[in-house]
């Protein structure tokens, strides 16, 4: 099954979710808005990306908080407050995607 991590609004998560619902792929949608990403999850995520590769620096809550003029802690940032997370998330067993990755998503399912 693949997880995928998003918003609702997120453009990308929509399409991520058409993606699989498409070639008829069972998802999890686990709206971030709802339910955090737990510590579990988000550490095999960091199994393939970097926790910096996980934060949205263009998004409109980085902006809206001018965190560019701020230093922090990036892991302690996005736990308490999952709008920062870039989206869509997807994992699927020990495999995880950032961002609208179709190609990838293609090798996944052959």
């Amino acid at each position: 099954m693949i997880q995928i991590f998003g918003f609702k609004n997120c453009n990308d998560t929509k399409k991520a979710i058409r993606f699989f619902k498409d070639r008829k792929i069972d998802i999890q949608f686990i709206n971030l808005k709802e339910k955090e990403i737990s510590k579990g999850e988000l550490k095999s995520i960091m199994i393939t990306f970097d926790i910096e590769e996980l934060l949205d620096r263009e998004g409109k809550e980085f902006k809206k908080r001018n965190l560019n003029c701020y230093v922090f802690d990036t892991l302690e940032l996005l736990m308490e407050s999952p709008t920062l997370f870039k989206t869509p998330i997807l994992r699927e067993k020990n495999k995880s995607t950032v961002g609208y990755r179709p190609e990838i998503w293609k090798e996944w399912i052959k």
